[in-house]
């Protein structure tokens, strides 16, 4: 592997997981063992203290039932038998003076201490302390006891057999703590690369698709972990992204194809007048002309700019308590005199109140475009209705049936997208997007539009609307 692989593989968030886990790992191994360390050498410890108290108390009961003269052969014979290396007993007036011992030899570093000598006398039942000899870099365990009223008894017992039990304890420790190390690196770093699989995924797709291939989604897993939920947020991101730049393909090729021929009409009446006019009558007839195209361009542009902003969300619509009742009965009435006067019953049903959280004015359009669509397909003798009804699970419901020519099977499913105009509307005025914009505004307050049509039997248009205010885009309060 380069140097500069190296430096790479550093900056990466495996490597700092794997080099946390290892330290964390480590640390904590170091202080299991200093414990551990801590618990054995005090049990050691403790256990040549019991050792000496229990040499103290035999020699306490020499003395008591045999004399002085039994007390010292017992000590010369005691350092024998362990090991004059191992053991030795000094007999100690209170002023510190030595009048019997084993064989010092072996030991004549080793010094009285009078503040051992002053604890013991002070009532003190027995003093210890751990001498360390330099030059052989032995540890000795020493004992002071008072075993007679003059008497007093100074033990040592070599710690050497301790001393390599823990030296060995540490070897062994500081081996295992490297073979550890470099398992829990490697099982850091494989735990690691497993938990950034998926940034990495989400980090390679968001690469393929920088380069223009939109197509491309993140696997997902099905562990539902923190990075499975990353990766379907980040597929649903690319879904509605792709959904816009759709949207907007389409809304460019609709709107190059819908403003060429109004443009081609102003740019042909406007030619045909310059060259044939004669007249100031033509001139202003020419004048209407336009300013009638260019007012359905701009109707167009508008509504076309209302759609993309209610679906993307930027529009923050007043909100405010609507009662869907009044809307519904104010709507039949102003849309009563145009069905009358295509010879249509105009039939309305809504109880007495219903109420939503939404924005009037856009609640109003969308029922406006719902019914002016109903009027508009429905032939001269045929009804359109419209009921509002409302339940506990789904909320509102606004039905805007009709008798009309009905909806072809071929044309249902897109008749809501933009501009789209299936064949039996082509001889009616319009754009395409009356629907369209119907269907965002209901939306946009957290509801939706579904169509059932049979064609020249009619069309059932179902506007569904929650009671609450949880909306899918954000209300401005009014």
């Amino acid at each position: 592997m380069s140097f500069e692989r190296l430096l790479d593989l550093r900056k990466t968030l495996a490597f700092r997981l794997t080099l946390w886990y290892a330290g964390i790992f480590t640390l904590s191994s170091f202080v299991a063992f200093i414990l551990f360390y801590t618990v054995v050498l005090s049990v050691i410890q403790d256990r040549t203290d019991q050792e000496l108290l229990g040499q103290a108390r035999q020699f306490s009961t020499v003395l008591t039932t045999q004399g002085l003269g039994a007390v010292e052969t017992f000590a010369i014979l005691e350092a024998q038998g362990a090991g004059e290396k191992k053991v030795f007993f000094r007999l100690l007036y209170p002023t510190g003076q030595i009048f019997s011992s084993s064989n010092m030899s072996y030991w004549q570093d080793i010094k009285v201490r009078e503040t051992a000598l002053a604890r013991v006398l002070g009532g003190e039942a027995g003093v210890f302390e751990t001498r360390v000899l330099q030059k052989r870099r032995d540890k000795v365990r020493i004992l002071y006891a008072l075993i007679a009223p003059q008497v007093i008894l100074q033990i040592g017992q070599s710690m050497e057999a301790s001393s390599r039990f823990l030296e060995a304890f540490q070897r062994i420790f500081v081996a295992t703590m490297v073979l550890l190390i470099g398992v829990a690196a490697g099982v850091g770093w494989f735990m690691a690369r497993r938990a950034v699989s998926g940034v990495e995924a989400v980090t390679r797709t968001a690469q393929i698709i920088s380069g223009g291939n939109l197509e491309k989604r993140v696997p997902v897993n099905p562990r539902g972990d923190e990075i499975d939920q990353l990766a379907m947020t980040f597929n649903q991101m690319l879904d509605r992204i792709q959904g816009l730049l759709k949207g907007m393909r389409e809304m460019s090729d609709n709107i190059a194809h819908d403003l060429k021929s109004p443009i081609t009409r102003i740019r042909g009446m406007a030619e045909v007048t310059l060259t044939t006019g004669r007249s100031l009558n033509e001139y202003e007839s020419m004048t209407a002309s336009t300013i009638e195209e260019c007012d359905r361009l701009l109707d167009m542009i508008n509504a076309m700019l209302m759609i993309s902003r209610t679906e993307a969300g930027v529009d923050r619509f007043i909100r405010e308590k609507v009662d869907l009742a009044s809307l519904v009965r104010d709507a039949c009435g102003l849309f009563g005199p145009m069905a009358e006067d295509k010879g249509l019953k105009l039939n309305c049903s809504a109880p007495n109140s219903s109420s939503t959280t939404g924005d009037l004015r856009m609640l109003q359009r969308m029922l406006a475009n719902l019914l002016d669509n109903a009027i508009k397909y429905t032939p001269a003798g045929g009804e359109v209705s419209v009921t509002l009804s409302e339940s506990q699970e789904e909320g509102a419901a606004i039905d805007v049936a009709d008798t009309g020519i009905g909806i072809s099977p071929q044309d249902l499913p897109r008749i809501f997208e933009r501009f789209y105009r299936g064949d039996e509307s082509r001889s009616q005025p319009g754009i395409g997007l009356g629907l369209s914009l119907a269907r965002a505004i209901a939306r946009a307050h957290g509801g939706d539009i579904t169509v059932t049509s049979t064609v020249n039997r009619g069309t059932v248009f179902s506007v569904t609307l929650p009671k609450s205010s949880e909306n899918r885009y954000p209300l401005d309060k009014q």
